[in-house]
């Protein structure tokens, strides 16, 4: 299966991927790790006539940081979060998310900004990002804006990204003291799957190391976009953390989400994973919170 032909462009800084973006209009389409675009190509669904691509614009592919958060660059592969030291405390979830993404080979082509622009419903490193809250940063030819991952995903495969716009970032609030993360797949086979169902959780604990203070769930592949529980955050906030506010977020997490029949599960079986995965996720982010070590593995 041979890819169409096209143009391929590299430019040098934000401003000149900007300016070709403009130039070319609906032609043109931006490439990073290439994993989901070159498919589509082949298989006859994209036929940009023009590739803008990111590897020459410095910085992109790393970390740096602003107004107390992490920026986490675009074009960070998944294998580089997964092994990153940059991420600690509970933005380690998006380390777990990024190693359960595919292969290793496709790991290290995956880009985290590519993972979030395509808005798959159960794309590994989504749900961790929007577990912590994170913002994509966007530049384009009107001026930079940020906007909620939650704002953000508007359906498989829609974003609140405009024609024009670039993601040149996605920014998370450095993890406080006593905060902790977790994150659980379920596919049907042990590798290279996508999810079944998903979740991940971050928990911040108070000072007494034993109220939750807040919380945030996020479920995946049970919604058209990746999906943040309201009913789990509430049935956690300033509970003691303990078996009974788990079950209770468990509960109130799988009558938030929204899965369908397919081939690959009922509607009924996601809703009941939901339910073991949200328990999971949370009690791993508690342990990690409460600095059990072992109780996380």
């Amino acid at each position: 299966m041979l890819l169409p032909s096209f143009s391929y462009h590299q430019p040098a800084s934000v401003a000149e991927a900007l300016e070709m973006l403009g130039q070319y209009g609906g032609q043109a389409a931006i490439i990073a790790g290439g994993t989901d675009l070159l498919v589509n190509m082949k298989h006859k669904k994209l036929s940009p006539q023009h590739l803008v691509g990111l590897e020459g614009i410095a910085g992109l592919d790393e970390f740096s940081s602003a107004d107390g958060s992490l920026i986490v660059g675009p074009r960070l592969s998944a294998s580089a979060l997964a092994a990153s030291g940059e991420l600690t405390g509970a933005a380690k979830v998006l380390a777990l998310g990024a190693g359960a993404l595919g292969s290793p080979q496709v790991r290290n082509r995956a880009t985290v900004g590519g993972n979030v622009c395509t808005a798959r419903p159960a794309a590994d490193m989504c749900l961790p990002l929007l577990a912590l809250g994170a913002k994509a940063m966007l530049a384009g030819p009107d001026g930079s804006r940020e906007v909620t991952l939650q704002e953000f995903f508007q359906g498989p495969g829609l974003t609140a990204k405009r024609p024009g716009e670039l993601l040149t970032g996605l920014k998370i609030a450095k993890p406080a003291e006593g905060s902790g993360a977790g994150y659980q797949k379920l596919g049907l086979r042990q590798a290279m799957e996508i999810a079944l169902v998903n979740v991940a959780a971050v928990v911040m604990l108070e000072d007494d190391g034993s109220t939750i203070k807040e919380a945030r769930v996020a479920l995946g592949a049970v919604a058209p976009t990746p999906l943040l529980s309201p009913g789990a955050a509430q049935a956690l906030a300033g509970r003691a953390a303990d078996e009974a506010a788990i079950e209770a977020a468990a509960e109130a997490a799988a009558a938030d989400a929204k899965p369908i029949d397919d081939h690959r599960g009922s509607a009924a079986y996601r809703r009941d994973m939901v339910r073991t995965l949200t328990k999971r996720a949370l009690k791993q982010a508690l342990a990690q919170a409460q600095g059990n070590e072992e109780a996380q593995a």
